[in-house]
């Protein structure tokens, strides 16, 4: 079936169920991407998106996203309840964002989601999975992602409380670690069972805090994670046991993180072998790219698409990683890379819309029919799309500190 005629399809069935901004948008995908324009417009849209989250929760946390037809859990259309663990790496993405445009309000609404993370953070150290509606628990990951924003919290503002924090979240993560460098204790409610390797970007949190606290033991255990993900990656670059649902065909959302986690916590701690990992990957992930940029959101062992429709939020975290490989290797394949990814991303984007949460937001598949944030507009995909943004508008790698 063409793309116009699924939009179609996907607009009756919306507008019978009585969900107009979902027949609004699959529609309008269904008209394909859309053409880019300047980096900054696309910058803004997306702050002004992420700010509009953050008032959302009553400027606690940043909502999880704007959903444009009832959802399937929460039982609401429009801004969902606030996230702990996707606002703990929006923190540093906001602090970026101050410095680099000179907008100070950035910086102090990321100063206020540091010390929402801390007055919710679980009495063992731990940062408590899925949204602040959900019944509580703990969750690795989400306890990784937070520690970005505590670190950045502390290297803004020199205050010891943010690094005390993060010490607590570090101690946790380091105790629940199996010796084979998996964390299967503490697992998020959230997810499938396992060691999941897209940890890995957990890790690099811990990493992060290591370095910064000359924490030995966060520092070794970060390494131990990246380690367990290196023993479950193929010659080819692929990782198994590396996704929220189907580990046969990981989304590229999760390849992403698996990817710039082992990269970042090699370049921190000096291990080669883990930044050459990253590369396998990306050079994997690169075969799969087509035409404007377009990356399928689930590819499977050999890197061959397994759906016809794109993580965006994927899309825009190989852009990171891309970045970042050209910074270390140069010669412009990574850089040719990232500009493809960039390209389809930032067409997804909808820069006019009436309502200021579709207006800026990012959309978890294009079209926004497709299997992964479907008709939802997610804020860490706002976050890694600034991230590699606010990259290119600086001439370096984005999102390095998260």
């Amino acid at each position: 079936m063409s793309l116009r005629g699924r939009a179609l399809l996907e607009r009756m069935k919306w507008t019978v169920k009585g969900a107009p901004l979902a027949a609004g948008a699959a529609w309008r995908d269904g008209a394909g991407p859309r053409t880019p324009r300047e980096l900054r417009a696309h910058l803004d849209a997306l702050l002004g998106w992420i700010e509009r989250g953050h008032d959302a929760s009553g400027r606690a946390g940043v909502a999880r996203s704007y959903v444009l037809r009832r959802h399937h859990r929460y039982g609401v259309v429009g801004w969902l309840p606030a996230y702990p663990e996707t606002t703990g790496y929006i923190i540093p993405t906001l602090y970026a964002a101050a410095r680099q445009l000179g907008r100070q309000e950035l910086a102090t609404r990321a100063t206020e989601m540091a010390a929402w993370e801390a007055s919710i953070q679980l009495p063992d150290g731990a940062v408590r999975g899925g949204t602040v509606a959900d019944p509580v628990s703990p969750a690795v990951f989400n306890t990784g992602q937070v520690l970005f924003g505590w670190v950045a919290a502390y290297d803004e503002t020199g205050e010891a409380r943010w690094l005390d924090c993060a010490a607590r979240a570090g101690r946790w993560l380091v105790e629940n670690l199996d010796d084979d460098g998996a964390w299967r204790r503490g697992a998020s409610k959230f997810a499938a069972a396992g060691g999941h390797v897209y940890n890995a970007r957990a890790a690099w949190g811990l990493a992060l805090y290591g370095v910064r606290a000359n924490d030995r033991a966060a520092q070794q255990a970060a390494r131990r994670s990246a380690e367990f993900a290196l023993k479950n990656q193929l010659d080819n670059g692929w990782f198994a046991d590396n996704c929220l649902s189907d580990p046969l065909h990981p989304l590229t959302h999760t390849i992403a993180y698996a990817a710039q986690g082992v990269l970042e916590i090699g370049l921190l701690l000096d291990e080669p072998r883990f930044v050459e990992a990253a590369r396998k990957t990306a050079r994997g992930v690169l075969g799969a790219i087509g035409p404007g940029g377009f990356l399928p959101g689930r590819l499977d062992r050999d890197w061959r698409p397994a759906v016809d429709w794109s993580c965006v939020t994927g899309a825009a975290q190989m852009g990171l990683v891309y970045d970042r490989l050209e910074r270390q290797d140069g010669g412009g394949q990574w850089k040719a890379a990232a500009d493809r990814v960039l390209h389809h991303a930032l067409s997804a984007q909808d820069l006019d819309h009436a309502d200021g949460g579709v207006r800026g937001g990012v959309p978890g598949s294009f079209p926004i029919w497709g299997g992964y944030g479907s008709y939802e507009y997610l804020n860490w995909a706002a976050k890694f799309l600034a991230d590699l943004v606010l990259g290119r508008l600086a001439e370096e790698p984005g999102g390095t500190r998260g």
